[in-house]
């Protein structure tokens, strides 16, 4: 049986399925992301144990999605990343999700530059782009 490619998050808490939650209102029906919230009460070999077995069952072609970059869980994807070549990025928001998503339920691959500049391009000041573009 082929491995599926996945977005994986690595959030604190859960946030990341929230935002899911939220893009869902955008694209409909997301089948490409799995979670796995590190929560309080995990010690780092559980959660990296958790991350582990789901990452073996996902294709090489798939991609890890942190929070925060130099958090926990962010370094147990830089681990696991630097061990089975899975690409992993940190800085999780909705254009990098939402570029990620459309990637893989389109023609099923993903471009890494094109959802880095997403997630990237995503950090802006509001007020200051709306008077830019308004003169």
């Amino acid at each position: 049986m082929e491995k599926k490619t996945e977005i994986v998050l690595l959030t604190h808490g859960g946030w990341g399925e929230a935002l899911v939650k939220s893009l869902r209102m955008i694209l409909g029906s997301i089948d490409c992301v799995h979670e796995i919230a590190l929560e309080p009460s995990y010690t780092l070999p559980e959660y990296m144990a958790m991350v582990r077995e789901y990452v073996d069952t996902v294709s090489p072609d798939s991609l890890i999605i942190t929070d925060l970059f130099g958090g926990t869980p962010s370094n147990v994807a830089a681990a696991i990343g630097n061990q089975t070549g899975i690409r992993v990025f940190c800085g999780l928001n909705a254009p990098m999700l939402l570029e990620a998503c459309v990637e893989l339920q389109g023609d099923g691959k993903l471009d890494y530059d094109a959802i880095l500049s997403a997630g990237a391009g995503a950090c802006k000041d509001v007020v200051a782009e709306v008077k830019s573009n308004m003169s």
